[in-house]
């Protein structure tokens, strides 16, 4: 079994309005959603902003998805 990993994405209170961010980033996940739903390549994103890496973007799709599937369980329930 690995080892836990720290959390790729946080919201703070006073960081771009306590909207979930990368971690020791002001980058937002609608950000990143937004980057990918224009046509930017991972690797586009991660040469625009060397402060990410492959995994922040991972983790972006990895909560997107997770959201969806709550909110998909909210409206059938």
């Amino acid at each position: 079994m690995s080892a836990p990993t720290a959390p790729l994405i946080s919201c703070t209170p006073g960081v771009r309005s306590g909207k979930p961010c990368l971690v020791g980033t002001r980058i937002t996940v609608s950000d990143v959603l937004e980057y990918l739903a224009s046509g930017m390549g991972q690797q586009d994103i991660l040469a625009d902003f060397p402060d990410i890496q492959a995994a922040h973007i991972q983790a972006v799709l990895r909560y997107a998805a997770e959201r969806e599937k709550r909110l998909s369980e909210l409206t059938i329930a």
